[in-house]
């Protein structure tokens, strides 16, 4: 992070308006300050029908998301961190339908850390949720926040870290909100409110040899228990750089009154995922091939799409399916220093009607897309994907995308 001396555009537009007699104070109260941030376009163009020709989706949308962070030293072993972000996430506005509006700012978090402890972190208040299962923070997406304590602390080779949330925003961000509250249920004083539900999570990070570990386990009360493993290295091979990388996820929900109103039951309670992927890089051309296998009675094992407890391409994911075989396939060149051109394939196929009289049929969706990263600079990078999705739903098409295409910018500071 900068010193905020070196100010973004943000800040200096918000102490722009003080005196020169206030100069002096102003710099005494911020001498210990550190701001960092990013700024975040993005334009989505899509176009899908159904088999009859029906127009199905259609998205035409400006999306803004800003984050500004700040940390400030209150003593040698105290520091007080911020983050305001739009939205939590993306504000979108669609150009077909809508008009361009403001947006609201949200104070995100807001907690204490405490470095007193030799190589030991200790976080109190309002944070990101820091678990392998959730977006703690995201330039590109919405984030998952809690209240409560982290802490971290080093000894060698490994990190342990543990956590207690009593409050978490789990009701309103994330992929299974409505899921989530279902199962909290109304009962229990919560309201439907999975929010005010309590989180413990542990975990540990090693480090052996070129193999990096990690254990992880997790539990919201009354809702779900879960635990994720991996390992992940790599290794230069005469020139050619490999990598490899390799997780399991177990998450099973806790039954009761309120399951069914939520889609889980006795017999699909129980979900897991097994995934791996292999890079490579020789020169300018670069490869990657990633998979996934979920089981037969689902795949929710994790809160947010982005979370490294399931995978994705761009819009095909394995979350919440069951019986899935996932594949990804990547190709790409760096044609220039700061242009890198790939071409993706990515392929999910799965049983969404575990339990029923059509248990062991087929749904598959596909996307096939071109994208051009440009990085004009180590804080400033584009990209331009485009491409199309087709859907198919018991081995019959159910929707075929004309096209759907993005562009981002993303300025980091």
């Amino acid at each position: 992070m900068k010193k905020i001396v070196k100010m973004s555009l943000v800040a200096a537009v918000a102490v722009a308006g003080l005196t020169t007699a206030n100069a002096k104070p102003l710099e005494e109260a911020i001498k210990n300050v550190d701001v960092s941030g990013s700024v975040v376009y993005r334009y989505d163009d899509s176009n899908a029908n159904t088999v009859n020709g029906t127009q199905n989706v259609n998205d035409q949308s400006n999306k803004y998301k800003v984050g500004l962070n700040l940390k400030s030293k209150v003593n040698d072993d105290v520091a007080l961190s911020t983050r305001f972000a739009v939205n939590s996430g993306f504000a979108g506005f669609d150009t077909a339908t809508g008009a361009d509006s403001d947006v609201s700012v949200d104070l995100t978090q807001v907690y204490f850390g405490y470095t007193g402890i030799a190589n030991t972190t200790v976080n109190v208040g309002k944070q990101g949720l820091t678990t392998p299962w959730t977006v703690a923070q995201d330039i590109n997406g919405n984030e998952q926040t809690g209240t409560g304590v982290l802490a971290l602390s080093t000894m060698g080779p490994v990190t342990l870290a543990a956590a207690y949330f009593n409050q978490t925003n789990l009701n309103t961000s994330g992929s299974f909100t409505t899921t989530l509250n279902n199962l909290v249920g109304s009962s229990n004083g919560q309201g439907n409110n999975s929010g005010a539900t309590d989180i413990v999570t542990v975990g540990a990070i090693a480090n052996v040899g070129p193999v990096a570990l990690n254990a992880w386990y997790l539990d919201m009360s009354d809702v779900f228990s879960s635990y994720t493993l991996g390992a992940k290295t790599s290794l230069d091979l005469e020139g050619v750089k490999l990598g490899a990388e390799l997780g399991y996820t177990a998450l099973s929900f806790d039954t009761n009154a309120n399951t069914t109103a939520a889609g889980i039951s006795a017999t699909n309670d129980d979900h897991n995922i097994l995934k791996f992927a292999l890079t490579a890089k020789a020169g300018i051309v670069d490869a990657k091939y990633a998979y996934a296998k979920t089981d037969k009675e689902g795949g929710i094992t994790a809160l947010d799409n982005d979370a490294t407890t399931t995978i994705q391409g761009w819009s095909v994911n394995a979350l919440n399916k069951q019986d899935a075989d996932f594949h990804q396939f990547v190709v790409g060149v760096q044609a220039l220093d700061s242009l890198h051109v790939s071409a993706n394939y990515v392929t999910v196929k799965f049983d969404n009607t575990f339990g029923t009289a059509l248990a062991g049929t087929d749904d598959k969706e596909t996307e096939i897309y071109a994208q051009l990263v440009y990085k004009m600079s180590s804080n400033l990078t584009s990209y331009v994907r485009f491409g199309t999705q087709d859907n198919e739903a018991n081995g019959v098409k159910t929707t075929e995308s004309d096209y759907k295409g993005r562009l981002q910018v993303a300025y980091t500071f």
